[in-house]
């Protein structure tokens, strides 16, 4: 009789264990997928169309999306269309050009660029990387330099 109640025992003790560990797995599971989130490949070959002719006369900018980041194009007061990385190379926060200045510029801790992409002021440590402009028509092509 006594076998029998430790078999009964054992059995009990045994569905219990396996009822709670898998309730914690079903609570532990989700917060884990919402905490480390899956990779995303970034494309290796990338265009984008930047803006078109028109959006952009001397002197001005726009932040566009290139990728899963922002890309920043700059028409320069003579008239020279280039394009940068539009993540500041300091603490990641988004650049801007300023024209004003004619300089692009972190609003975060006021790190300056010059329109070649130099970090000239500030705590940018690096340089912005350039991206190739390629006008089609009348788009304004932007893609990876090679």
């Amino acid at each position: 009789m006594s076998e029998d109640r430790a078999s009964r025992r054992s059995f009990v003790d045994w569905i219990l264990g396996a009822g709670i560990t898998g309730s914690l797995v079903s609570f532990l599971y989700p917060v884990l997928k919402f905490v480390i989130p899956p990779p995303v490949a970034e494309a290796i070959e990338l265009n984008v169309v930047a803006a078109t002719v028109e959006e952009l006369p001397p002197n001005t900018a726009k932040i566009f999306k290139f990728g899963r980041r922002p890309g920043l194009i700059v028409n320069t007061p003579a008239g020279e269309l280039r394009a940068f990385d539009g993540i500041c190379t300091h603490l990641n926060c988004t650049v801007q050009y300023r024209e004003d200045f004619g300089q692009i510029w972190c609003a975060c801790h006021n790190g300056l660029y010059d329109l070649s992409g130099k970090n000239i002021s500030g705590p940018p440590p690096r340089p912005l990387p350039r991206l190739n402009v390629a006008v089609r028509g009348n788009e304004i092509v932007v893609s990876r330099e090679s």
